[in-house]
């Protein structure tokens, strides 16, 4: 298991399904296979340009995720030929449901048309109103440029092993003193993947540190290195190589977010408003009393 000074994190992306077929004249790049069927990226990309602009982020910024988003939407192909293949979409229920969600997905997008927001909104003075009410809500976190070197504790806990970790602990220690912290992170790190960098981590915010790390690079300068941090995974020495203290974020680096919150705002306030005047011109009564022969079982 790849091991990091990293808190973790869970992540959780909406998924569409994807059609029957693959589109026969897409280009020739692909992505994926499933048996012989080559999978083009323009069968996934229209999916993906579904996503809202924050699940997009998401995806753009972790290629893990990315490539379990793509997983997904081709299982749900396989899925989805087994499920034709059985004539399950003839059943009379799942009609009923095809139904149901043909109705919602018109009358959901003709709402979001007549509700859409002027292409000019907001402003720049709009925005800027905004930037100076919320600036107490727009910092940036403390953020860390670290590098590390781990020594994994895997063992079976005999005390033959045991001594043998905390030899290999005390002998890094020493190497320390006299050499370069990315020569021993390269040749003596277990997490092979930074060790190839020199244990270069890079910028990482306080809050994605896991609490033993953060303890006890708080007080550490640029430059210099922590004693070993004893985990339950392993050992660490963890270097600070910069460090960005907390701050206001900057108009240009939150601006694209304002836009996309103050147009989603404005939206939900266009929705609320059009449905509003639709119940007004369109007065209805509800017997109230009659509602729960609704949920009664038509059968007994």
């Amino acid at each position: 298991m790849k091991k990091t000074i990293l808190a973790l994190a869970t992540f959780a992306i909406l998924t569409p399904t994807l059609p029957v077929s693959f589109a026969a004249d897409a280009p020739p790049e692909i992505i994926a296979r499933i048996g012989s069927e080559d999978i083009r990226a323009d069968t996934i990309r229209p999916y993906l340009d579904a996503l809202s602009p924050a699940d997009r982020a998401a995806l753009a910024e972790n290629p893990q995720v990315l490539s379990q988003t793509v997983r997904t939407l081709i299982l749900q192909q396989v899925l989805l030929k087994e499920a034709l293949a059985t004539d399950w979409d003839k059943r009379p229920e799942i009609q009923t449901r095809l139904d149901q969600a043909r109705q919602a997905l018109i009358a959901d997008s003709y709402l979001a048309e007549v509700a859409k927001v002027p292409d000019g909104y907001p402003s720049e003075a709009e925005i800027l109103e905004v930037y100076d009410a919320r600036k107490a809500e727009l910092q940036v976190p403390k953020q860390y440029e670290l590098a590390q070197i781990y020594l994994s504790s895997a063992t079976n806990g005999t005390p033959l092993q045991e001594a043998a970790i905390k030899q290999r602990v005390e002998a890094v220690q020493a190497k320390l003193k006299s050499s370069d912290f990315a020569d021993v992170a390269s040749t003596d790190s277990d997490e092979k993947q930074s060790g190839a960098r020199g244990g270069n981590l890079g910028w990482i915010t306080d809050a994605n540190l896991q609490p033993e790390i953060l303890k006890a690079i708080a007080d550490l300068k640029k430059g210099t290195t922590s004693g070993a941090i004893k985990l339950e995974d392993g050992t660490y020495f963890v270097r600070v190589l910069d460090i960005k203290d907390t701050r206001t974020a900057t108009l240009d680096e939150v601006k694209d977010r304002l836009v996309q919150l103050l147009r989603e705002q404005r939206a939900r306030l266009n929705r609320d408003a059009y449905l509003t005047r639709l119940q007004q011109q369109t007065p209805m009564t509800v017997n109230e009393i009659s509602l729960t022969s609704l949920l009664a079982d038509p059968k007994k």
